[in-house]
């Protein structure tokens, strides 16, 4: 191996290092037998036992988990639909709708956050379940809309023709030509938009009530008073899950039909 394969692995190795060294750390202290040093005291699993004990946590993880099921399943149903839109039909504004698609995934979170607060504010609506639900839903239709676009993009123009001549409506050609295509698409921007909502931080801070609760601003919360082996533990679940979705909306979206 010469100097310039060696100064490339050591490269990639300090780059991962310091993205992933920091979440290793944390996974591992999750099973800290101490309450809040830092000093490996030994190995337990009571941290995770103590999560599953807790009523109140257990009441804030469902309640994330209903908003991120809610919003992704109404993000799914829109963001599917506009897809289909944008791809069969030609309509005035049509450059303008696309590109704003992509503004509204790269605007900053806390300017989304702000202006779904004056938003709800402006209509008097009072802040909880349901503010949350739609700011939920609108951050997740974008990334819908480009998941599905993406696997639409490769269609075989020739299968919808096809069901024109033989006869298919608009609506049975959506029915059994295209959405059967697009499914794997479908069920990867759902599991997308499901991982968002339940990460989701800076806009849920914005838009929920005291009255309602969800997982990511309780964890904010408990880390205001320090890290613990618990917050690493709940964090370490959380990290699981968000990875399994990840995946498993990858390998449908590499699926082929």
């Amino acid at each position: 191996m010469n100097l310039r394969g060696a100064a490339r692995i050591a490269y990639l190795i300090l780059i991962y290092g310091f993205l992933y060294l920091p979440i290793l750390v944390l996974i591992v202290y999750s099973f800290n037998d101490s309450k809040y040093s830092l000093e490996w005291q030994g190995m337990t699993w009571a941290w995770y036992q103590n999560l599953f004990d807790d009523p109140d946590l257990l009441q804030v993880a469902l309640n994330s988990t209903l908003i991120a099921t809610l919003s992704a399943t109404v993000a799914t149903g829109i963001g599917t639909l506009a897809a289909v839109a944008l791809y069969r039909y030609e309509f005035f504004g049509k450059p303008l709708l696309q590109s704003l698609i992509f503004v509204l995934m790269m605007t900053p979170d806390i300017v989304m956050g702000i202006a779904l607060l004056i938003l709800f504010v402006s209509l008097s609506l009072p802040l909880g379940f349901w503010t949350l639900l739609l700011a939920h839903i609108t951050f997740n239709i974008p990334f819908v809309v480009v998941t599905v676009l993406s696997r639409i993009s490769g269609f075989d123009r020739h299968l919808i023709e096809a069901a024109k001549d033989l006869g298919a409506t608009e609506f049975q050609t959506v029915r059994r030509i295209v959405l059967p295509l697009l499914m794997p698409a479908v069920a990867a921007g759902w599991l997308l938009s499901f991982t968002l909502s339940m990460d989701d931080v800076m806009v849920s801070f914005f838009v929920t009530g005291p009255t309602f609760e969800i997982l990511p601003l309780k964890i904010y919360s408990m880390v205001r008073l320090g890290v613990t082996p618990e917050i690493n533990a709940l964090c370490t679940i959380m990290l699981g899950v968000t990875l399994l979705l990840i995946l498993i909306a990858q390998l449908l979206l590499h699926e082929r039909s």
